[in-house]
């Protein structure tokens, strides 16, 4: 990876079209990263963004793709849910590697403020298998609320440890100016936002128990730009690059209801015991064996033997801060069953031994959901650059020294998981 760009991220950008904004993300990666490149340099592009439905348009990334003056180069569109973004660094390391394109660029984007948050929601339920949950009354935040209450009846997980996640994301994001809930570096940011407590969190309505109002991610408008490059051309467009060293995808069943429940069932990563796990029911509703299947693979190619000692930071796909704890066990930062006690012990804070969402992460900066995986590469790019201070406008959000980061797109239930390992 060669460069990236954010826009600043909004509940309601106004005053810019998706185009545009698309336009603003490309601007920053393009002139703001110090690199010896041209548009004219880019041999294709990857769009990804979730619903035609915000914009009411199909086709909308070969309008994007127009806007940025790309044609005729090739371009591809992406679509998966919640870990649109990536997949779509999937797929441009995939172009990449293969040799088919020497540089490609990834735009993600979402303007999600185009419906109300009503609709907005339902749209983002029409990625639940809308014959079997719509009928029942399925949505996103029902359907992570029954996860989070296994998960505490399993594991003893507590709400308070799912506060102590939110508090973290939260209050990392108010160092990050591009974050929509930083009010006072973010010229479009939600007014009257700021650092919270877990007295806050423990006090803000229920929306689906446990889960509170505190702890959901974001509904955000804007876009990120990332450039991945081949060796060749990488060490001709800047001094600096970051190496993709692992990546991998899981799936599951839409209905997380259907998943299997099988007792020792648990795909071992290199650290672990099978004795750990002889009597666990696996994955049931308390894990994402999506997520464990796709933290295998890039461990394997990434050459990842203890993800906990090998890893400096994650950006992570917290759409609920418990699946944010879900998500710390199905990656093997910790056994099944310790994610609560990892953010209680404070590993994942921006100063803790495995810094997780430096930059706020979906509850903290932003979900844009096409750009969401995609604004993960930038920042883990900008960390092992060494850069993030640079960039977010305050030197708090660095991790000092970061070397190899790790970033981790999730959506629907589960159902697709894609994780991109990173090196300096």
């Amino acid at each position: 990876m060669v460069s990236g760009g954010l826009t600043y991220f909004s509940k309601a950008r106004r005053d810019k079209t998706q185009e545009a904004l698309a336009a603003e993300a490309a601007r920053m990666a393009l002139f703001e990263n110090d690199i010896n490149l041209e548009k004219e340099d880019i041999d294709g592009s990857v769009v990804s963004y979730f619903s035609d439905h915000f914009e009411n348009q199909l086709l909308f990334g070969a309008t994007i793709h127009d806007y940025l003056g790309l044609n005729p180069k090739p371009s591809v569109r992406i679509e998966g849910g919640g870990a649109t973004g990536g997949l779509a660094i999937r797929e441009a390391y995939a172009q990449v590697a293969s040799g088919l394109l020497d540089v490609v660029m990834v735009i993600g984007f979402e303007k999600m403020s185009e419906v109300n948050t009503s609709k907005g929601n339902e749209f983002i339920a029409l990625a639940s298998d809308t014959d079997f949950d719509f009928p029942i009354g399925g949505f996103y935040s029902g359907y992570y609320a029954l996860m989070a209450q296994r998960h505490m009846h399993e594991f003893g997980t507590t709400e308070e440890q799912m506060a102590m996640v939110a508090v973290k994301n939260r209050n990392n994001a108010q160092y990050n100016k591009f974050a929509q809930t930083n009010s006072k570096m973010n010229p479009y940011g939600m007014k009257n936002m700021g650092k919270i407590t877990i007295d806050d969190v423990l006090k803000s309505p229920y929306v689906a128990y446990p889960l509170k109002r505190l702890d959901i991610c974001l509904m955000s408008d804007g876009a990120a730009v990332a450039i991945l490059a081949s060796e060749e051309k990488a060490k001709k467009i800047t001094d600096d690059p970051v190496w993709i060293i692992g990546s991998g995808v899981g799936t599951d069943a839409m209905r997380a209801g259907d998943r299997p429940r099988k007792r020792g069932g648990v795909p071992l990563l290199p650290h672990e015991k099978k004795e750990w796990y002889s009597n666990l029911e696996y994955p049931g509703i308390h894990s994402f064996r999506a997520g464990r299947e796709a933290a295998r693979q890039a461990y394997k190619q990434a050459g990842i033997t203890n993800p906990l000692k090998q890893i400096d930071l994650i950006e992570l796909h917290d759409a609920y801060t418990s699946s944010e704890i879900q998500t710390y066990e199905d990656l093997g930062l910790t056994k099944y069953g310790g994610g609560g006690k990892l953010v209680e012990e404070g590993v994942t804070q921006i100063d803790g031994d495995l810094p997780v969402n430096p930059s706020g992460g979906l509850i903290g900066s932003m979900h844009a959901v096409g750009a969401t995986g995609v604004m993960q590469a930038v920042e883990a790019f900008w960390q092992l650059q060494g850069k993030a201070g640079k960039f977010h406008g305050s030197d708090k959000t660095q991790v000092k020294g970061a070397e190899t980061a790790m970033i981790h797109s999730h959506a629907g239930t589960g159902t697709y998981v894609a994780v991109t390992i990173m090196r300096r």
